[in-house]
């Protein structure tokens, strides 16, 4: 069996994916970052971008996460997003809508929530 590293992704309103991984990658405040197991320990600010998750079992979870911290240690990896959802939750035609709303409002925060959604589904 494949090293592995236990995975949890919690948003402040929920816990959206636990699980057994063998490779996470994530944006930081300092870069995209890639976790596997037997990492050295971090603890780092999670910028807003999609969080690709390789499962034990071969399949990929990819999720839009909004702000938060990563923290790494004993194989255990810990993602809390201020928000956080599953690509295959996304609605990307309300994505595609809340992307020209924002642009034309000129909301900055806003555009990059829906850029950072519709890029989970494509990654997905």
């Amino acid at each position: 069996m494949a090293a592995e590293l236990h995975v949890e992704l919690v948003a402040a309103d929920r816990s959206v994916w636990s699980g057994e991984a063998t490779l996470v990658v994530a944006r930081t405040t300092s870069g995209d970052i890639g976790v596997m197991p037997g990492h050295q320990p971090l603890l780092g600010v999670l910028e807003s971008g999609p969080v690709t998750i390789r499962t034990s079992e071969g399949g990929t979870v990819v999720a839009a996460v909004h702000g938060g911290f990563i923290s790494f240690a004993d194989n255990k990896l810990s993602l809390l997003a201020e928000i956080a959802e599953l690509a295959d939750e996304i609605d990307v035609q309300r994505a595609e809508r809340a992307l020209e709303i924002a642009k034309s409002e000129t909301d900055a925060a806003a555009e990059r929530r829906a850029e950072v959604r519709l890029r989970a589904v494509a990654a997905h």
